[in-house]
């Protein structure tokens, strides 16, 4: 990202206002300028037969034991003085239901900007609400902030509006739903950007939810794929909203694209808290949730035959609410994979602009480059253009178009057998299992020797590497990532960004091997062209 200023400087953002959001609630004077937040990484309880209608009765049944296990998280996250807890997409239902199949989950929402309505103490109020009444309840039992996604069923006026409701008259969505700690219901939002929801509808408006708090002011709610969008996640943003809530059903992307690689990088980037709840699901590689601040992350990734259960986190986190901002003083500086910490980094370790990487390339950096040559491989279903890194250290460039990336490293010898690593290149709309406009600067392990698995999934690697990695982007919007040996996050020692787009990201003294180091800038304005 990168605002039009003269002078480098710290990779923070400040969007102007925006004028589309929903606000809900009322702000009470803050007590303290932190909170305490939990996320849940859910082992949903799937129904065996997701394509099948079931009766309502059935899906209560189903959901129950969902509940439960809701129910239990929440008395252990209120036990750790937790205020608001956050549980993932599709957690109460599952997935890969057809529009039919899911008819006994549905629920009517009534929407909190045009009623109060608390289903715990007003249950007769609404008839087949018996989810929301729990949930609500769950809120008001624990004392906390309760978030989860369940879905939504709203009529549709299929003789004024023919064009815009489906067949059926009737609106199906995918639907975050907020209590207050005392269970009333403040907040709902009909997730934007759908993901191969048979299921669901996307709503003919967007919405840009808020909801507040006493505890730590403003949040805004995004669902899953919504994390790659301008609508709504910039849109909240351009509000200056520093607080976002994340139900997630992600399956993960690597090399670019696992679920705490790109949390970690839209919280750093946009300078924002990240509460990320996702399912986990091993046949779906689901897993990876956490509590993000500019600063610091705590998070949890499940690895290869780790037992296939629930994660709670619990952390304690700045409140960044910009109306708030003067009773908060952001003082830690670390990353937290469950209750250690996997790197810290601070001014003390910078180096100055004489040594270290932002030195002369060595002597034999130009006949690695005019050695050099670049070559196309899939990555993520796009084309980028690879070069190897042929050497310990050097200096090497590549092009997709006329995107450019940059890159000087120094690579420490791997503990065992020899790793190749290639810096690759990519500006265009990627087009598979979505659209979206890219420039991406990547430097990648490759999975094999040959340059034909450079861009393949890779989780292991043991060669550590000190690296400046730069590119000049068309958009302010590039978010910055540095994930290590078995889904391990690291904090990048440097970001900066200049006027003419210029950004910079400088690492060193790395903990463990680098599987992927990436500058991944999001070119909104081009999405639909």
């Amino acid at each position: 990202m990168s605002l039009r200023v003269e002078t480098m400087f710290l990779l923070v953002v400040v969007f102007v206002s925006f004028s589309l959001t929903s606000s809900v609630g009322q702000t009470q004077p803050v007590l303290d300028s932190w909170y305490v937040a939990a996320v849940y990484e859910h082992h949903v309880v799937l129904t065996p037969e997701p394509r099948a209608p079931s009766s309502r009765r059935a899906a209560l049944q189903h959901m129950q034991k969902n509940l439960n296990i809701y129910e239990e998280q929440a008395a252990q996250a209120a036990q750790q003085d937790a205020q608001i807890l956050v549980f993932p997409e599709d957690g109460l239902h599952g997935f890969n239901f057809s529009r039919l199949s899911i008819s006994g989950y549905l629920e009517t929402i009534p929407d909190p900007q045009q009623e109060s309505w608390n289903p715990c103490t007003e249950p007769d109020k609404y008839n087949n609400t018996e989810v929301l009444q729990r949930l609500s309840c769950m809120a008001r039992r624990h004392n906390l902030y309760l978030v989860a996604n369940m879905a939504d069923l709203q009529p549709c006026p299929l003789k004024t509006a023919p064009s815009s409701c489906p067949s059926d008259g009737r609106w199906q969505f995918n639907t975050n739903v907020v209590f207050r700690s005392d269970g009333l219901l403040v907040a709902r939002y009909h997730k934007h950007n759908l993901y191969f929801e048979e299921a669901f509808d996307r709503p003919p408006q967007p919405e840009i939810i808020t909801f507040d708090t006493p505890f730590a002011g403003k949040f805004g709610l995004i669902t899953c794929f919504d994390i790659l969008f301008h609508t709504p996640t910039v849109n909240l943003l351009e509000k200056n909203v520093r607080q976002l809530i994340f139900p997630a059903a992600w399956m993960n992307q690597l090399p670019l694209l696992d679920t705490i690689q790109f949390q970690r990088a839209l919280s750093l980037g946009a300078n924002i808290t990240l509460l990320a709840a996702n399912i986990r699901n091993d046949r779906l590689i689901m897993t990876g949730s956490g509590i993000y601040t500019p600063t610091s992350a705590t998070y949890h990734h499940a690895q290869k035959g780790d037992p296939e259960e629930g994660r709670l986190l619990v952390a304690r986190v700045p409140v960044l609410d910009p109306l708030l901002m003067g009773q908060s003083v952001i003082t830690e500086d670390k990353v937290v994979r469950g209750e250690s910490i996997s790197s810290t980094t601070t001014d003390s370790e910078y180096c100055p602009k004489e040594s270290c990487l932002d030195s002369a390339p060595p002597e034999t950096t130009s006949s690695v480059l005019s050695s050099s040559i670049t070559f196309v491989a899939s990555m993520m279903y796009d084309s980028f253009t690879f070069i190897l890194l042929n050497e310990t250290e050097g200096e090497v460039s590549v092009c997709n178009g006329t995107f450019c990336c940059h890159l000087q490293y120094r690579r420490l010898p791997p503990g065992g057998g020899k790793e190749v690593y290639a810096l690759g290149a990519f500006a265009g709309t990627h087009t598979v299992n979505g659209r979206y406009a890219l420039q991406v600067c990547a430097l990648v392990r490759c999975a094999g020797l040959d340059i034909s698995s450079c861009g393949q999934n890779v989780e292991e690697a043991e060669s550590k590497m000190d690296f400046l990695l730069e590119g000049r982007f068309g958009t302010r919007y590039v978010y910055s990532s540095v994930l290590v040996n078995k889904f391990v996050l690291e904090q990048p020692e440097r970001l900066e960004t200049a006027a003419d787009g210029r950004v910079t990201m400088k690492h060193s003294k790395m903990t463990d091997g680098l599987v992927t180091a990436c500058l991944y800038g999001r070119m909104y304005h081009l999405d639909n062209e």
